[in-house]
């Protein structure tokens, strides 16, 4: 099932975009005989991402597939329907696009937990079901005037906490700093409690000043609409976009329907190391080394 958004809608939307600019980024693109093969509506996508800029917008095609090459925890193992430990994810937390966009014409990605045992999360598993939604909402709606991704925080306990680790935050706020090809107007986090400062002392490190300026956080119902207005959100959180469990299963059944998607993503659309021009890149190239934070834990 293709899930793709077409170069020619993407030309409509976007009258910055040059079919010449494509085409140079195409011409470097073929020299890079360890990037997979993609298509031109993708490389719109990254093009946008980069503000229409030549030079970082091909460091940051060859980040996004680098990471997603050396990062199996989040972009291995993505069969939605034989995966044991996706179908408890998809139980445990609720990732969804949201319909409407906000007051600025920024589409919003929601999550939050719906099984609230501390026990049963796990971030690695919840996290690749988030990249999972977030990758369909990505190629299938293309280029945007902006993202922003909203956590609710109720129900987080530190126990959720205690689950995070600061290797697994480090490699998706990297992923999402330097890598994904989204124009990120936002990080807002709802009902948050001081379990949140637990958590943002444990982000903090790997934010960069960027991030931390599009950094919300909101105790208040009141706060969040100043920046995305309620009536877009889930029944249950104030909204009119339906009722959370309608939404959460209409995901989980697209992921579904795009499960030879998935498994063609993952054998295909990876780096080959031994044809990179110079020296390979490793996890450890990418995200430092590892052992340091390791110590953490057993401290």
């Amino acid at each position: 099932m293709d899930i793709y958004v077409t170069f020619e809608e993407e030309l409509k939307k976007n009258s910055e975009l040059r079919k010449s600019d494509i085409q140079a980024l195409r011409d470097w693109y073929e020299k890079q005989p360890h990037l997979p093969k993609i298509r031109d509506s993708e490389l719109a996508l990254f093009l946008h991402s980069n503000y229409y800029r030549m030079e970082p917008t091909k460091i940051t095609l060859d980040t996004f597939y680098t990471i997603r090459t050396h990062v199996p925890e989040f972009f291995g193992n993505r069969d939605p329907v034989g995966s044991k430990e996706l179908r408890t994810a998809f139980k445990v937390t609720s990732v969804i696009p949201l319909e409407k966009p906000t007051r600025d014409g920024y589409k919003v990605l929601f999550a939050k937990l719906i099984d609230y045992d501390a026990s049963k999360y796990n971030y690695y598993d919840n996290m690749k079901f988030f990249n999972m939604i977030l990758d369909l909402w990505m190629y299938s709606e293309g280029t945007m005037k902006g993202h922003i991704i909203l956590i609710d925080i109720n129900n987080v306990t530190l126990g959720h906490a205690a689950r995070l680790n600061p290797v697994g935050l480090k490699k998706f706020l990297v992923y999402l700093q330097e890598g994904l090809p989204v124009r990120l107007k936002g990080l807002h986090f709802m009902n948050t409690n001081s379990v949140m400062d637990v958590i943002l002392n444990m982000m903090k490190p790997f934010m960069k000043k960027e991030l931390m300026d599009v950094l919300h956080l909101h105790s208040s119902l009141e706060s969040l609409d100043k920046h995305i207005p309620l009536e877009i959100l889930p029944n249950e959180l104030g909204g009119k976009s339906g009722a959370l469990a309608d939404l959460h299963q209409a995901q989980v059944a697209k992921l579904e329907a795009h499960r030879d998607w998935f498994l063609n993503d993952e054998a295909k659309s990876r780096v080959d190391e031994s044809k990179r021009p110079g020296k390979a890149k490793s996890a450890t190239d990418l995200f430092g080394v590892e052992g340091s934070f390791k110590k953490l834990d057993i401290d």
